[in-house]
């Protein structure tokens, strides 16, 4: 767990630093809409980087061992599968919030006194990061409940494991007591949450003293997202196209070709195809539940006072374990990922939405507004939803891939679609174990996956759509151009 939070923050230092390099030269204007590659890892399933990891690192490679658990050696594939997809998204998150640090008045003030621009930028991160605080504890559970996946694959005997094979055998007792030690975990972690959050900012939001973290401008749109969603669209749309349960045994595991453009799978069947009918089941469902999550999370989140102890409880439920919950009292079946991860989709919007709202309401700006007269209404529609709802909802948006990785995993885990179901989760399942012999069945449906995340993260600065060039009318090549004004440098 220490080792994969290492993993974690090393990443989401990694995933902002070049938004930390230009916040502190004072460069953020050449700052482009991105995170694309931030976008795929975060979107990668912890088995499948597992599952890469172990065979190309451990079994081809040597380098480190790829089973068991008898030292550190065989900690740091374990630690890489599960703190990469999580630091990459916290990485994004905390990027979001960035440019409007560089932007309040005393980084402004520090530049203008010539302060190092390091310390600018350390500053600017102590001052985005109790807005991140209230979902550490969603983050130490979550890897907790990836590494039911992670253990599965390196053979490791944890908590996690554990708890799986109670959820399927329906061993009650074990089930709850691995979901007691979550949720006590849980609290601890939320309990250092908030204890840092006072420690960070707790004078400033006592005398409402902060400033709002604005973005200073809009994100600049980006053709990306036509890109990524054209791409996943027309993967969709041929897979459509072909019968998804056709076999062929004496095409089993063919590498890509014209007659099988992404290969078969280990019963000859068409990947294309078999992604392509899949897309309703992963795609459709992940975007519903995204959608009701973001506006439950929202809701709930407006009333910390009510929802703050619901939200301290749920948030020691991972989807995975939810899902083994769901398999335990009611089995196994396709409903159970989508009642799983639509139990649970909500908190970290919420607790994300509480602390902005938390922040927001101690802004100067907040204040002078309510010495002017503005009641609570006044300041909920005019002043504090613009501020929270842009960031919460681009969170939704990157915790879309999140959901679709959920369910995928449970899939995974044989608690939702069952063969012959071209669920994605079901499909990487099916093909994980030919992943050394044949890895574009096990490729496929994962680039689908970053596809997916790579389109929620890019689409969350807008989309420039291409503009066909305007011919001139008659006579405008000879009709004399206004003079330019001069710009700021040039006057001075």
């Amino acid at each position: 767990m220490a080792a994969a939070l290492l993993v974690a923050a090393a990443t989401a230092a990694a995933v902002c630093a070049r938004t930390l390099w230009l916040g502190a030269h004072r460069r953020l204007d050449d700052r482009r809409g991105g995170g694309s590659g931030a976008a795929m890892l975060a979107a990668l399933p912890e088995f499948l980087t597992a599952s890469v990891l172990a065979v190309v690192v451990g079994v081809h490679l040597g380098w480190l061992p790829a089973l068991g658990w008898y030292g550190p050696r065989w900690m740091v594939l374990p630690a890489l599968a599960l703190g990469l997809p999580a630091g990459a998204l916290l990485g994004r998150m905390l990027d979001d919030l960035l440019p409007g640090a560089f932007a309040e008045p005393w980084a402004l003030a520090a530049a203008a006194r010539g302060i190092p621009g390091r310390a600018t930028a350390r500053h600017a991160v102590r001052r985005c990061v109790p807005g991140l605080l209230p979902n550490l504890g969603l983050f130490v559970v979550g890897l907790t409940g990836g590494a039911v996946t992670v253990e599965q694959v390196f053979d490791i005997p944890g908590l996690g494991r554990t708890t799986l094979q109670a959820a399927l055998a329906q061993d009650l007792p074990v089930l709850q007591a691995g979901t007691l030690a979550l949720v006590l975990l849980a609290a601890v972690a939320g309990a250092l949450a908030r204890l840092a959050v006072h420690r960070l900012i707790g004078p400033a939001l006592r005398d409402g003293a902060l400033h709002s973290l604005h973005r200073p401008a809009p994100p600049a749109p980006s053709r990306a997202p036509l890109l990524h969603g054209g791409l996943l669209l027309a993967v969709v749309g041929l897979g459509l196209t072909r019968d998804p349960l056709a076999l062929d045994t004496g095409a089993r595991l063919q590498p890509p070709s014209w007659a099988h453009p992404l290969g078969t799978d280990a019963l000859g069947r068409d990947l294309l195809a078999r992604i392509g009918h899949g897309a309703f089941t992963t795609l459709a469902l992940a975007v519903a539940i995204s959608a009701a999550a973001l506006l439950t999370g929202v809701l709930l989140g407006l009333l910390p006072r009510f929802s703050g102890p619901l939200v301290d409880t749920v948030n020691a439920v991972p989807a995975v374990l939810a899902g083994l919950l769901v398999a335990g009292v009611v089995g196994g079946g396709a409903a159970t990922p989508a009642l799983a991860v639509a139990a649970v989709a909500w908190v970290p919007l919420a607790a994300h939405t509480t602390a902005l709202l938390e922040q927001e309401r101690a802004t100067t700006h907040i204040t002078a507004t309510r010495g002017l007269g503005a009641d609570d209404a006044y300041l909920l529609r005019r002043e504090l939803l613009p501020a929270v709802l842009p960031p919460v909802a681009r969170h939704a948006l990157l915790r879309l891939p999140g959901v679709a990785l959920a369910l995928t995993t449970l899939g995974f885990l044989g608690l939702g679609a069952q063969p012959p179901d071209p669920e994605w989760g079901l499909l990487l399942a099916e093909n994980q174990p030919y992943a050394e012999r044949a890895p574009w069945a096990v490729l496929a449906p994962a680039t689908a996956l970053a596809l997916l995340g790579a389109l929620a993260v890019t689409a969350t600065g807008g989309v420039r759509l291409p503009r066909l060039p305007r011919r001139p009318l008659a006579g405008a090549a000879h009709r004399p151009e206004p003079a330019a004004a001069p710009t700021v440098r040039e006057t001075g």
